[in-house]
Parts: C-alpha cells; structure tokens; sequence
C-alpha cells in the first residue's frame, strides 16, 4: 500500500453497516410508532424475516470492546432479561404475518455463551414454533471460546445453531493480556474440529490494530487460523473511538501500532490467506470458494446487515429483542433502550422499549441500497440497479451526492476504475471502500458525526 494513499485516505468516514449509520437515528421514537413500522413491514421486502438476540452480559470486558457490553449482572436480573426476551418476542412476532419465513436468526452481544445451552434453545424454539423457514437458513452464534469447555460445547451443539463465530481476536497471550481477553479453553484446533463434526459451520474472528501487535506476530496469528482451516475468517479492524467507549482510552495508555503497521496486518493476512485457498470477501471476509458468500459476489449478489455479510437468500428485514437491539426494516431502523432494567420493567409492563429510530426518505432508500452494493460488491453497475429499482439511472445519481469531479480523483490514484455506466473499486482500492461510499452520500456534504478511520 502506497503510503501517500493512507496518508490521503485514512479519515474517519462510516463503517455503513447501516444507511445512514447508527450515531443519525433520532430520540423520541415511541411503542406506538414503532407497532406501526412493524405491522407495515409485512407488505414491503424483503419478505423473509431476519431476528437478532443482543445478550448484553460479559464475565470480563475487553478494553477494545465497541459492543454495547455490560459487567455480568446478579442470575436474578439475568433471568429476568431472558424472561423479558421471550416476551418481546411475543408481542412483536403477533403483529407478524404468520406465512412470512425465517431466513436467519442471530445471537450477539456482549457475550450470548454466558446464557447456557438450554436457555439458547428455548429461544430458538419459541421463534421455530411461529414461523416456518426457507431451505438451510442461518442460525448463527457468537461464541467467547474463553469460558466454554467441551461439555459446554456438546450442549450448545444441540440448541439448534448451524454456524458458530469464533471470537480468537489473537493467539498472541500477550496480546490478549494488555486487552483483557480471556484465552480459548480449548484449543482452538480440537475446538473447530469438533465443531465440524457436528455438522456446523465455524467462522473465527480476529482483530488487528491493538497494542503490542505487529506485522510479525499478526502474521504468525493468521499463518495458524489459515491451518485450522475455518470456513471463514474475519479480520476486523480495530475502530478507536474512545468518545463513544471511554473503556479503550487504556489502550492508549498501551500504545496503539500507527496505520502504517496496521496496513501493513492487513497486507499481509490477506496475503496469507489467499494463498491458502480464501478469497476476500467485503470489507474484512476471507471466504473458500464452496461459500455461498463467495458466490453471491460472483453474482453480485452480496449483502450486509448489522450482523455481519450474507447472500440475498439469507437476507430479511431484521427484528431485534434485547437492550440496544437495532430492527432494520424497509423503511425504518428502531433501536431499543440501552439500560438493562429499563428494558426489562418496559417489556413487563407491556412496552416495547424503543429509545431511537430514524425513518428513510425515499432518496434516502435509494442511496443506502447504492452504497450497500458497492460496500459489498466492489461495484455498481447503474443499469443492472436501475432495472432492479425501476427507476432511470439519472434519477438514482441524483438522490446520492455522484460527482463525476471526487470520482475522477479517485481512478487518478488508482482506487476505482469508471465510466458513465459503472464503478469498480480496485484491488488497492478495497481498503478505502469506506471513503468511495461516503463520496456519494449526501448526508457527509455536511455532517458534525464522528466516525472511526478505514484503517
């Protein structure tokens, strides 16, 4: 990577998990508004449905943490939150059409392995019972490995899940000492064996850009995940924003790598990992060929929600229990309250506990579906998403911020490849993938948000 381009280009600029991001949602949405976006979502796409768990607890935060993660409470205020769960899925899976079909539920946190096995299931099983599903939908957990022996992984085994992700973050002890991340129980090799065996699908995730990293020992990390042979693995950037979690200021104090050794993790992990059979896959995906990720790109097919990449067929709109939880629906994102027993005497009293939203204008549904292909795909073609829009090409370039000036700047570094018809980001330009979708984002013409930097 050539370093005048990271000196240009590592900004801060959104992440995009959502259009627009979370830190634009609005206070003041209530249960009355959101009931309404809820009953309307039955008649807009997709039609499948998607439902997030955020469970909050964690036996140790990590310093680096930018998860909405709190200390594990007393088992009474835990019971109660799980309890208050299924009651939120109740009250909102009533104003859900019955013939919709699940195409994904997901567990995140926090750390959702510090519920056991049994409480899990019941979960899984209260929505299986309402719902049917399409063929091989996803049922996906977010594993902390430092708490879970084998026994415990034999239970989870049998709660429903047919993907589990991995939070390694580093083999490096060092390196999971300065941060406070508890070590994998069982190693880590047996552990994704064993997770094979029966029948699951594993993703290991990894973080680059802490303290005492280096390109050496991050390169020594991902030589090994490569050898245990995940079927995906993920390299996650390390967002500093110590104004948004005040927790990761002691990272500070541990010395964070400069972005030029953090480019250079990046380099050489997807290095390491392509020649190992991987292929990228958006922002931080290292995927084989057998995935259906992989051939969604191929396709062009591509998505992202909150939870992370997925396919078109994996994709709903997304109803989200728990604290902090964020709903993306068609035309409307709600967030829940972030205070745990505000949410649990809200849920028991009868109301949903809504804190935030924001609603998309129609100019506004448009530029999130521009940028969410090219956050995903690398590329638009404007003709192929005006057919899928039904709307003229025109049109659509005027509802994002298309400059035809910032475009050219970009292709004169080298970043993106374009013409009348397309974009398409180049090799060295997938790292700055976030900076080319904030071009065309009207929102960042003029904008006080703060954002974490691309590298």
């Amino acid at each position: 990577m050539k370093q005048e381009l990271l000196d240009k280009y590592n900004v801060p600029v959104p992440r995009y998990t959502s259009y627009p991001p979370a830190n634009y949602f609005q206070e003041g949405f209530c249960n009355k508004e959101y009931t309404k976006i809820i009953r309307e979502s039955n008649h807009q796409k997709p039609a499948e449905l998607s439902f997030y768990f955020h469970i909050p607890f964690c036996r140790r935060l990590c310093h680096y943490c930018g998860c909405n993660s709190y200390p594990v409470s007393t088992q009474d205020i835990i019971d109660r939150y799980v309890s208050a769960l299924h009651k939120e899925v109740e009250m909102v899976t009533s104003m859900l059409d019955p013939q919709r079909k699940i195409a994904q539920i997901h567990y995140g946190g926090g750390t959702p392995t510090i519920l056991p096995a049994s409480d899990l299931k019941a979960l899984n099983e209260r929505l299986l019972h309402k719902f049917r599903t399409i063929e091989n939908p996803e049922i996906a957990l977010e594993c902390h490995p430092g708490w879970l022996s084998e026994k415990d992984w034999n239970e989870i085994s049998e709660a429903g899940f047919n993907r589990f992700s991995l939070g390694i973050q580093d083999f490096n002890r060092k390196v999971l000492d300065t941060v406070n991340r508890q070590y994998s129980l069982m190693n880590e090799e047996e552990l994704v064996k064993m997770l094979h065996g029966f029948g699951a699908r594993v993703n290991m995730d990894f973080l680059y850009g802490l303290p005492n990293q280096t390109e050496k020992s991050f390169t020594e990390t991902i030589i090994r995940a490569a050898a245990i042979k995940p079927d995906r693995l993920v390299t996650f950037s390390y967002a500093h924003v110590p104004w948004a979690f005040p927790r990761q200021q002691v990272l500070e104090k541990a010395g964070l790598p400069l972005s030029d050794e953090k480019s250079k993790m990046y380099e050489s992990a997807r290095h390491i990992l392509c020649k190992a059979g991987y292929e990228p896959i958006g922002l931080d995906h290292f995927v084989r060929k057998d995935d259906e990720l992989y051939t969604a790109l191929q396709n062009g097919k591509l998505h992202r929600n909150f939870q992370g990449y997925c396919t078109r067929r994996t994709t709903g709109q997304v109803y989200a229990f728990g604290v902090t939880g964020i709903s993306q629906l068609c035309t409307a994102y709600t967030q829940n309250t972030k205070d745990i027993m505000e949410y649990i005497e809200k849920i028991e009293a009868g109301i949903l506990p809504v804190a935030k939203g924001y609603t998309l204008t129609v100019e506004e549904q448009v530029t999130r579906e521009v940028i969410e292909i090219l956050m995903c795909n690398y590329r638009i073609d404007w003709q192929e998403l005006s057919e899928h829009l039904s709307m003229p090409v025109d049109t659509i370039k005027q509802a994002t911020a298309y400059n035809e000036a910032k475009l050219s700047e970009f292709a004169n570094d080298g970043i993106i490849e374009y013409d009348a018809n397309h974009i398409e980001i180049t090799q060295e330009g997938t790292l700055f993938v976030r900076n080319i979708a904030a071009s065309l984002d009207k929102l960042m013409l003029k904008t006080n948000k703060s954002f974490s930097k691309p590298v």
